[in-house]
């Protein structure tokens, strides 16, 4: 499957995702902070869901996203939903030339996606160039629980009319990494046959520790974790794992 057809696909497979628990869990925190901050950047900002709900809210956001068919997306549903909002194709370990802002958020495991530490401590150096003084960046990633005891060698399907997928996950290479080998079935509704796509999607996690040094080591202060949505600590099963830094 090319990016392309993923990219148009993508919001149908994510329709169920909590992305209102995301704008909350934001608002939330700016709340705690003082916060009347709303220059908001969007790191890989998908099809602009998140983008967008964001904007509606108030924010003056800007979104990133690595993959240009993505981006097509999220300009023609911001368009037509009437929000102002500038999208961007830029890998995140490499952003330049956007200013500085009040909040930047890295969500739904996006950073997973990165294959290396050194590519996770140069985003952190990015982000960190971009963020106004004092201002917030927040983003969540799977806990090693998720990789290890959720994910590896599980199967996971969906039969849907329009759309169906089965999706296997395999250890990968690294230390709490997985691959997710995922075959989709596509209704042609001009013929009224399914069309089958196949990607193969990679995902690495690491220890709380980690993330907290390399955080530290790029400038960050005022290190808060969070798990799943709430004002909680994560504990030995919390499945997503939310950072929030000054």
């Amino acid at each position: 499957m090319s990016y392309e057809q993923f990219a148009y696909l993508y919001d149908e497979l994510m329709k169920d995702a909590p992305y209102d628990e995301w704008v909350r869990f934001v608002k939330d925190r700016l709340k705690e902070n003082g916060g009347n901050r709303i220059r908001f950047l969007d790191l890989a900002c998908g099809t602009g869901e998140l983008s967008i709900r964001f904007a509606k809210e108030g924010f003056d956001v800007t979104g990133v996203d690595l993959s240009e068919d993505m981006l097509a997306v999220a300009r023609a549903k911001s368009e037509e939903q009437g929000m102002s909002i500038s999208f961007y194709q830029q890998d995140m370990t490499k952003l330049e030339g956007h200013g500085q802002f009040d909040i930047i958020g890295i969500f739904c495991d996006s950073l997973n996606y990165l294959k290396t530490e050194e590519d996770v401590i140069q985003t952190f150096s990015s982000v960190h160039q971009h963020l106004k003084p004092g201002g917030l960046f927040i983003f969540d990633v799977h806990s090693i629980f998720k990789i290890s005891q959720i994910f590896i060698n599980q199967t996971f399907a969906l039969n849907d009319e329009h759309v169906s997928y089965i999706w296997n996950s395999f250890p990968g290479e690294f230390p709490n990494s997985v691959e997710h080998d995922l075959s989709f079935f596509v209704l042609d509704e001009k013929i009224g046959m399914y069309d089958r796509f196949d990607e193969l999607h990679f995902q690495r996690t690491y220890p709380m520790e980690d993330y907290k040094n390399w955080l530290i080591q790029a400038g960050f202060e005022g290190i808060k974790i969070y798990a799943d949505f709430e004002n909680t600590a994560p504990g030995p099963q919390s499945e997503r794992i939310f950072f929030v830094v000054r």
